[in-house]
């Protein structure tokens, strides 16, 4: 089974998840593509959606799907979204895609995380995957320095040759040689330095549900 099957396979098996007639946060990425594409079959039973970034509104509402500002809705029943690392404790890496930021605000709003993501994701320690931090420009260097004196090399994300601006206006870093063996004390830690506007590790949103698409199947893995 190739990985764009994975992916369809658990985008499909996140629908039993869905609280039908509410707001469902959809997040961003090629899995949680194939899952926008199964939720465009039961549009008419849910109310619509909050999404994390502005390339999966629009992926939604091409489908006839309502986008609700995250402002305008209460708490979510649930958030579906994908992972770049996830390890045995629901603990994740995101931020491949730069929607970082949203991501974990929609996480926040929302009672579960559903992780919906191939086998390929799972990991024994998060760190293998560059971690991606959104920052603030002007503290851009600063936090390059933090990171080296963590061991970690930081570099600024491009597209076309210049940096890449995330939907917020900021930057992101790739964070490569750390290994983060305490999510949730890595995670506050960082997002306390100035200039950061979110780190990449999800152990605050840690995900209550992983999905996870293997050749057997799709593997239900609760935490």
């Amino acid at each position: 089974m190739t990985q764009d099957e994975l992916k369809t396979l658990v985008g499909r098996a996140a629908l039993h998840y869905v609280a039908l007639g509410e707001i469902v946060g959809v997040g961003t990425g090629s899995t949680v593509n194939k899952f926008i594409e199964a939720l465009a079959d039961i549009k008419g039973q849910i109310k619509g959606a909050v999404s994390s970034s502005t390339a999966s509104t629009e992926r939604l509402r091409a489908l006839g799907i309502p986008v609700f500002d995250a402002n305008e809705v209460g708490e979510l029943a649930v958030y579906i979204d994908g992972a770049d690392e996830i390890d045995g404790r629901g603990y994740m890496i995101k931020g491949g895609g730069a929607a970082l930021t949203r991501e974990k605000i929609v996480a926040a709003q929302s009672r579960r995380f559903i992780c919906i993501a191939d086998e390929s994701k799972k990991v024994a320690r998060l760190g293998g995957f560059p971690l991606p931090v959104e920052v603030i420009p002007m503290a851009t260097q600063r936090i390059v320095r933090q990171f080296q004196a963590l061991g970690g090399t930081a570099k600024v994300r491009l597209k076309d040759g210049r940096p890449l601006v995330t939907d917020n206006g900021q930057h992101i870093l790739d964070v490569t040689g750390l290994q983060i063996g305490e999510p949730l004390a890595f995670e506050t830690e960082v997002n306390q330095w100035p200039g950061v506007v979110t780190v990449g590790v999800f152990a605050h949103q840690k995900a209550a549900v992983c999905l996870l698409g293997t050749a057997g199947g799709v593997q239900t893995i609760n935490y």
